[in-house]
């Protein structure tokens, strides 16, 4: 959730989309993503939109405060269903994410998933998951969200390293993580995730294979690891600004990263995004697959993006406004853009050559079917898949994801 918004043109009050949108909806799968924007500290390369309480203080009074934010998202919930008619499609999955949702008591998240499935229903076999730092969830908690309907458990754990987590401010322990999988577990969660990130100044090549080990013996069924990515405007950045720490460079991402794929392959992981890996189909994240294919999903929260039928909207950023506009009757959308064919073949092109199924060549234009046939000849396209008529990225070509990309959607 990034904390910047783009520009667009207005959302209308009622939050009304053109008639257009929902043209063939009932192909395409719906669902929710909500977002929790309060955290306890923020974390020094953090560019989300999230907000501690001493930032809070005095900005938005009560209507920004945690404590009547189910309420809040509530109403959005009911807006969505104001918007979307009588679009008869159940939600298929449910992302709560932030920020740290499990700040909120679990009763409220169990509120809001039962402000969905009244309005929309949920899917049989629905996938419900929320985002927990370590120190945030007890046994406790956690049996109360998979008692309240959750399936699935994301934790962030980042590194095995104190100095590591130090560098990156997080402030739980090493191996808390690993006992949240086992708590999770213990709740009765199938399916359970890691977050990792590589590349921290200051963490060796010894610091990130002792993180790998740790994940993969937590016994997660899910491992997501992304490179770090230093942006402006954070403490990191200023750090590295002022020379008290070095910056990683690209050399050591790459490196990185084939030592996650040789670890977790090892381990019966199998990539099916560039930075996600699953030990089987049923393990992947669907929500996110929802993102890289371009469905619909309905975006809650300050600062939360949408997209449904190639209308794309965000909400306004700051949690004082976003509860403002729903309590005064209004969409607390801030900005949206009506996307193109050609916006929306250029994004196909962009979120599906990063899974491991790949994108469609008949997709590319002429310049991006002559860099396609030099990536192949170059070891950055799997031959069999070019041949049945789909880009997938080799091993190599996933280090170099984002140079292939732009030389295809040309």
């Amino acid at each position: 959730m990034p904390s910047v918004l783009p520009d667009g043109e207005p959302v209308p009050d009622d939050g009304a989309l053109p008639p257009h949108a929902l043209t063939g909806a009932a192909e395409r799968p719906l669902g929710f993503y909500l977002h929790v924007p309060y955290c306890a500290t923020r974390c020094g390369y953090c560019d989300f939109n999230t907000y501690t309480a001493d930032e809070l203080r005095g900005s938005g009074g009560a209507l920004a405060s945690r404590d009547n934010y189910a309420e809040t998202l509530a109403r959005e919930i009911g807006l969505a269903r104001k918007v979307l008619g009588d679009d008869p499609r159940p939600v298929e999955t449910v992302f709560v994410g932030g920020g740290t949702p499990t700040l909120l008591p679990a009763a409220d998240l169990v509120r809001v998933l039962g402000a969905i499935r009244e309005e929309f229903g949920l899917a049989d076999g629905a996938e419900i998951t929320t985002e927990a730092n370590p120190e945030s969830v007890t046994p406790a908690y956690l049996a109360e969200l998979r008692a309240g309907g959750f399936t699935r458990v994301s934790f962030g754990m980042q590194s095995a390293r104190q100095h590591v987590l130090k560098i990156l401010d997080r402030r739980h322990t090493p191996g808390r993580p690993e006992a949240c999988v086992a708590e999770a577990r213990a709740a009765g969660f199938e399916h359970v995730n890691l977050d990792l990130i590589y590349g921290t100044p200051g963490e060796s090549d010894a610091d990130w294979k002792a993180s790998l080990d740790a994940a993969i013996g937590a016994g997660p069924d899910h491992v997501s690891a992304y490179a770090l990515i230093v942006e402006e405007g954070t403490q990191l950045a200023r750090r590295i600004r002022r020379g008290e720490i070095p910056m990683t460079d690209d050399d050591v991402h790459a490196d990185r990263y084939l030592m996650t794929e040789e670890a977790l392959a090892g381990a019966g992981f199998h990539w099916y995004e560039v930075s996600n890996w699953a030990t089987t189909p049923a393990g992947r994240c669907r929500h996110n697959e929802l993102y890289w294919r371009g469905a619909d999903w309905w975006g809650a929260g300050p600062g939360a993006h949408s997209h449904v039928g190639g209308v794309r909207w965000w909400n306004a950023k700051h949690p004082g406004a976003y509860a403002q506009a729903l309590s005064d009757g209004r969409s607390p959308g801030a900005g949206r853009e009506l996307l193109s064919a050609e916006d929306r073949r250029v994004e196909r092109i962009l979120l599906e050559l990063r899974l491991s199924e790949g994108c469609p060549l008949d997709l590319l234009a002429p310049a991006g079917t002559r860099a396609a046939a030099r990536a192949l000849a170059d070891g950055l396209l799997e031959p069999g898949p070019y041949e049945r008529g789909r880009a997938v990225l080799t091993l190599r070509g996933r280090l170099l994801a984002d140079a292939v990309v732009r030389d295809l959607v040309d």
